[in-house]
């Protein structure tokens, strides 16, 4: 309410007051949307997309950074490429963790996101996490993914090979060289590394023959199988007819026995002698049988140890080949403090019947000694990058603090026997993954490792839908789910065994997507 009795200078100067006011009000509106928008601009200028001023090599590995919204590809002398990225909105968190490119595809659609286009999508989850061109804003606007730059995932594409490392970092994490007597145990051996495709071709033949001789053998022992059981069944047969020849002769000997007249004599005397002719004849057929059918079953028995004997010839022939094949392919090691063991993946190049994707070897899965285990190591990858006079040269990333990644190293003992059957073999891109956590149950589902760092979000990998798991068996490929009892070479009874208990209390344990549904 105004003040009709104030001076007139009074009402003067209040109204300066307030047009000045008014003109201040104006201006901060006009700067909001102005310093808005340069702040925007300014967000979305960094960082570039670059390249390294050197000719490139093939890359080793990807480091996402989730704190600068950047991707940078890695050869064996040091980064070669560079880009923005979008990644994951709150709740959709893309995960912080160790991944592998596991399937590439050149014009990939999403069935989960209204046929939403992915260009050049390399796959890292298989539910649903891929590096991919996208949109990008400039800053984290995904569910889930990690966008490129159209050109850049384009220009990428041909470049990276499946299993190429991919570690997604909270923050900007870069490998640095790095050496350890640990490591200095993987030094790949010259004469088996050049013996390798003689070997591979050698045991592969063997390997068939053994299947050709296994199949002939199951053929042969199920023939021998089939004879002896008619012989056993004509053996109870004659068996049954003894029985009852030898009790009539007993009746006719007992009726013999208790006759009293000469005529009733006659007559038993008569009965029992057909009697023991009738008894005398089947026993022979018995006996002859019985012969026969203890060779025939004895031939059977032969056989099936012969049938026996070829499958186990076929599996130790078709493991010695596939180990040969393996000896020529990097080695992935994963060892856990949350599970105490230590895990090792090696592509077969097998194609998954499922569709998309390889199978990779998990033959090896062992318990490992980490010494203080109630300590945390961090999470450190340990990556091969190239051939040295030493054996190999290597780089370390620490994606989380624990421990000191040469202190990790230090508290880790490596399984002899498992070095001795792996070390020899270990080539560049070989890697070694030391973490606190527990494997993902991605892990195993075409792929090598998947792990989460479990006090990140981890929106855009729990969202998934989950999916069946299909684990390779000698006959084929049967549902983990089902009450079965797989066995194979290429995965255990049950790939996603690792217990369901982290370190921080949270799970990690997300069932994996079949392909075509995001």
């Amino acid at each position: 309410m105004v003040n009709r009795l104030m001076p007139a200078k009074f009402n003067a100067a209040t109204r300066h007051r307030r047009a000045a006011a008014i003109a201040f009000a104006a201006m901060a509106a006009l700067s909001v949307p102005i310093a808005g928008a340069t702040a925007k601009q300014a967000r979305r200028a960094q960082p570039v997309e670059t390249t390294a001023p050197r000719e490139a090599g093939e890359p080793i590995m990807a480091i996402v950074s989730l704190k600068s919204q950047q991707v940078t590809f890695y050869d064996a002398e040091g980064w070669i490429l560079r880009a923005p990225v979008s990644t994951g909105v709150k709740e959709r968190e893309t995960p912080a963790g160790v991944f592998a490119i596991v399937e590439k595809d050149k014009d990939h659609r999403s069935t989960m996101y209204d046929d939403a286009w992915m260009p050049n999508m390399q796959r890292i989850t298989w539910n649903g996490l891929a590096l991919h061109g996208g949109p990008l804003p400039g800053y984290a606007a995904s569910h889930g993914c990690v966008r490129m730059p159209y050109r850049f995932a384009e220009k990428l594409f041909d470049k990276t090979r499946i299993g190429m490392r991919v570690i997604i970092s909270p923050d900007d994490a870069v490998p640095v060289a790095f050496s350890h007597p640990s490591l200095s145990l993987f030094v790949p051996s010259a004469e088996i590394v050049a013996a390798a495709p003689t070997k591979v071709e050698t045991l592969s033949r063997e390997a068939a023959d053994a299947g050709v001789a296994a199949d002939e053998a199951r053929k042969l022992a199920a023939a021998a199988a089939r004879e002896s059981a008619q012989f056993a069944a004509s053996l109870r047969k004659l068996a049954r007819l003894k029985a009852r020849a030898d009790a009539e002769l007993t009746s006719a000997d007992k009726a013999l026995a208790a006759a009293k007249t000469d005529q009733a004599r006659a007559k038993a005397g008569e009965r029992q002698q057909k009697a023991a002719a009738r008894a005398a004849e089947v026993a022979t057929r018995f006996d002859t049988a019985r012969a026969d059918a203890s060779s025939k079953l004895d031939a059977a028995t032969a056989a099936k140890e012969a049938a026996q004997a070829a499958r186990t010839k076929k599996a130790d022939t078709a493991r010695a080949a596939l180990d040969a094949r393996l000896a020529r392919e990097p080695v992935s090691i994963y060892v856990s403090r949350a599970t105490q063991m230590l895990y090792v993946r090696r592509n077969t190049h097998k194609p998954a019947p499922d569709g998309g994707g390889e199978v990779f070897d998990a033959s090896i899965e062992v318990p490992v000694t980490i010494r203080d285990a109630g300590r945390p190591l961090g999470t450190h990858v340990f990556t091969a990058v190239a051939r040295n006079d030493a054996g190999l040269r290597w780089t370390a990333v620490t994606i989380e603090n624990g421990d000191s990644a040469k202190n990790a190293l230090d508290r880790i003992t490596f399984p002899k026997d498992v070095l001795d059957r792996i070390a020899p073999t270990a080539l560049p891109r070989s890697s070694i993954v030391v973490s606190d956590e527990p494997l993902s149950e991605e892990t195993n589902y075409r792929t090598e490792f998947v792990a989460v760092l479990s006090d990140q979000p981890q929106g855009g990998f729990i969202t998934r839908k989950p999916s069946r798991v299909l684990v390779a068996d000698d006959n084929g490929w049967i549902d983990d789910r089902q009450d079965n009892d797989p066995f194979g070479f290429f995965f255990r009874r049950n790939p996603n065994s690792q217990p369901r208990t982290t370190r921080r209390g949270g799970g990690q344990f997300f069932p994996p997507m079949q392909g075509g549904w995001w």
